[in-house]
């Protein structure tokens, strides 16, 4: 696919035309007199996307057509022209409305019947449904008829319109609240809604832009490629350029249906509120936050902004594809984006047939989304197949920045710790954490939640974690959740809902497919290798028990860490040296002094073992004093046994690192400048007197072992 920088033209002379963009008013005027109502430059635009029959694009009446433009690298010169044609898109969105509980009241309350026709319509189609359930349950079909009811439901959010379109395609990404036959369903409204008149699509464009729509376009498609729930999408060609270009375009009157709708719908919620004592969730401030996002979508301008963020900081990855925008072509109502062609992440058959694989597709997504949701905290909020695409070479595309949210700096190091206390089977760290997460108020008294998140953990982790399903992991928080006062804030939720998303899509693949294993990679590099005082504080608190450290948690995390590309054994070195040596770290450096001795032992131990093993049976002999049947130490089988294990796992852990494709040598050096300082040389004198200490007892048990005779047999 051509890639395109944008902004090197934008803003300046149409070279084809003849006529700047800046004296548009007077190109408009000049349109009119070749196009002198509407319906007609409708028709005549879509008679020139018209593909002919021999399959090429006809080119524009323009015989100057300029050619495409050559593709190019970003200069500091395309940079500012680019932010300086966002300004101009910023500018056209300056009245965008914003999402106001007063205003919308104030709006919709002084039309008392219109909010009366809108309700009866609303609960006369959904009273219809829920008495339809009725009946099924009385007869007892409801398992019977659940396929025919889901379709049912679809159509009549459909028929409701955008509002409930939106909230059908919140319910479609949550297996935790909906049986498989209403995902399907439900998954559908993605991008299989009625369209709008294409007449008051390019009406919409023209009067947005301020530019004739033949200005813009060598040749648009005739009809919509696609129709979401706010607009629906076109496939054009910019005659600036010849760029392939996806144009979105706002639904005529939507601001006021959704409007008119969450005035109704809150009006449930405070009813809910007041009078609905079992439900502990203050329902009115999630229909708020809810109505906030989808105001948001409403401003086109806002998701380009979007999109141009998340592009800067997720497609550095050479598998992520984020489609660039086109700030001239884009206001509150249309968005013009880099077209993308591309396999839609559900349809495994088709994209198997260009030689790709879904679940390397889906692992891309998921390494993503951790990268969204816990390294900058700013990720995409519906995940859903009609918005995650496989291109041709295997690249994985995002799509629709509307929905967007953020994670809190303090609750992303809280999420990587609460998994190291579940790993540590720690339920009073975990019921803490809740605190951290904002799940709990100051006030709520956690005690009563750790037999429950035990009772639940302790059979879930039975499993191995390439055996744990995330869907199950889901579904009992949930019902611990349920059962106690927390309040589980709305960026949490779009975690869950993201990650159970990918692994229901990696489903269809790979039954035996699991989230968590194939996100576990990514905790253990960003435990080993991030230097943050709150997880350096977690990858302690996990190798180190009861002043024993766990040699065997550190080879995993290895082991699996390094299965992440990004994983480096520099810095995994690193960030363990500064904390050893922190001033306040007096109380980890007598742990590490006591371990470090251990090892050292071990290894001079298993040297010892290895010659006498090297020796045949009479150099034994001589060399242990005729001893040679008993072994070269006084210690017993279970305490050789362990010292030499310890030794194995330590060199095992060596060969990891080393094993690291950016393993270098020369990371030892800066290791080297460490342990000249003050801090360092103590703390190896430290270690150097404890094996000297330790080596001297086994030597001087040696000596008593070679020196005591053996007792005399008894007469």
């Amino acid at each position: 696919m051509t890639s395109l920088v944008v902004g090197q033209s934008l803003g300046l002379t149409l070279v084809g035309d003849g006529v700047s963009f800046r004296n548009s008013r007077r190109h408009v005027a000049k349109s009119k007199f070749f196009f002198p109502n509407r319906k007609r430059l409708a028709r005549a635009a879509l008679v020139q996307a018209r593909p002919r029959e021999d399959g090429v694009t006809p080119s524009p009446p323009s015989s100057s057509r300029p050619s495409p433009a050559p593709v190019v690298q970003y200069k500091r010169a395309d940079l500012a022209d680019d932010l300086q044609a966002e300004a101009r898109a910023l500018g056209r969105a300056v009245d965008a409305s914003v999402y106001s509980p007063e205003l919308i009241a104030r709006k919709h309350g002084s039309q008392p019947l219109k909010a009366l026709r809108r309700s009866v319509e609303i609960l006369t189609a959904l009273g219809g449904f829920a008495l339809n359930l009725g009946i099924d349950q009385r007869r007892g079909k409801l398992e019977e008829n659940m396929k025919k009811r889901a379709g049912e439901l679809r159509r009549i959010f459909t028929r409701l319109g955008p509002t409930f379109v939106k909230l059908g395609q919140g319910l479609s990404t949550r297996p935790d609240l909906c049986p498989p036959d209403y995902l399907e369903e439900l998954a559908e409204l993605q991008d299989a809604l009625p369209t709008f008149p294409d007449a008051e699509a390019f009406a919409c464009i023209e009067r947005e832009l301020d530019l004739s729509l033949e200005s813009i376009f060598s040749s648009i498609s005739p009809d919509p490629i696609a129709a979401a729930s706010l607009g629906q999408v076109y496939k054009a060609h910019l005659r600036y350029s010849g760029q392939v270009v996806a144009v979105k375009v706002q639904r005529p009157g939507i601001e006021e249906a959704i409007g008119l709708d969450f005035y109704l719908i809150r009006g449930v919620g405070k009813l809910i509120n007041k009078y609905v004592d079992f439900i502990t969730t203050d329902v009115l401030a999630l229909i708020d936050e809810f109505a906030c996002r989808v105001y948001q979508e409403l401003n086109y301008v806002q998701e380009a902004q979007n999109a141009r963020r998340f592009k800067k900081l997720y497609a550095d990855k050479a598998d992520v594809l984020v489609p660039d925008i086109f700030w001239d072509y884009t206001s509150r109502k249309v968005l013009t984006m880099e077209w993308v062609e591309g396999t839609k992440l559900n349809e495994q058959v088709a994209i198997e047939s260009q030689g790709l694989k879904v679940l390397d597709l889906v692992n891309t997504g998921i390494q993503c989304s951790l990268r969204q949701l816990l390294e900058y905290g700013f990720f995409h909020a519906d995940p859903h197949p009609g918005n995650l695409l496989a291109t041709p070479d295997g690249k994985l595309a995002f799509l629709d920045f509307g929905m967007m949210s953020e994670t809190p700096e303090e609750a992303r190091f809280a999420i990587i710790g609460h998994v190291v206390h579940l790993v540590n089977r720690d339920y009073e760290a975990m019921a803490q954490d809740y605190y951290a997460l904002k799940f709990l108020s100051p006030d709520v008294d956690v005690t009563p939640i750790i037999p429950a998140l035990r009772d639940f953990f302790d059979d879930a982790l039975n499993y191995t974690v390439s055996e744990l399903n995330f869907k199950t992991l889901v579904d009992g928080l949930g019902a611990v959740f349920y059962q106690y006062p927390f309040d589980v804030p709305a960026y949490y939720a779009l975690i869950l809902r993201s990650l159970t998303v990918l692994e229901g899509l990696a489903l269809y693949a790979d039954p035996d497919f699991k989230v968590l294993a194939a996100s576990y990679p990514y905790f253990a590099k960003r435990l080993l290798t991030d230097q943050n005082p709150y997880l350096r504080d977690a990858l302690i608190e996990l190798l180190f028990k009861d002043g024993k450290f766990r040699w065997g948690r550190l080879e995993n995390l290895l082991q699996q860490g390094s299965k992440d590309r990004d994983f480096s054994s520099k810095d995994a070195l690193q960030p363990v040296l500064k904390l050893l040596l922190d001033p306040n770290g007096e109380e980890l450096r007598l742990l590490v002094i006591k371990e470090a001795v251990r090892v050292s032992e071990a290894f001079a131990l298993g040297s010892v073992v290895d010659t006498y093993n090297s020796m045949p049976e009479f150099m034994r002999s001589l060399v242990f004093n005729g001893n040679g049947n008993g072994g070269p130490l006084t210690m017993n089988p279970t305490e050789l046994e362990s010292t030499l294990e310890l030794r194995d796992q330590v060199s095992r852990i060596w060969s990891l690192l080393q094993s690291s494709e950016s393993f270098d040598p020369a990371i030892l050096q800066p290791i080297a400048q460490v342990l000249q300082q003050p801090e360092a040389r103590r703390l190896g004198g430290r270690v150097a007197g404890g094996v000297g200490q330790r080596l001297a007892a086994r030597f001087l048990q040696q000596l008593l072992r070679a020196t005591t005779p053996s007792p005399s047999p008894v007469p």
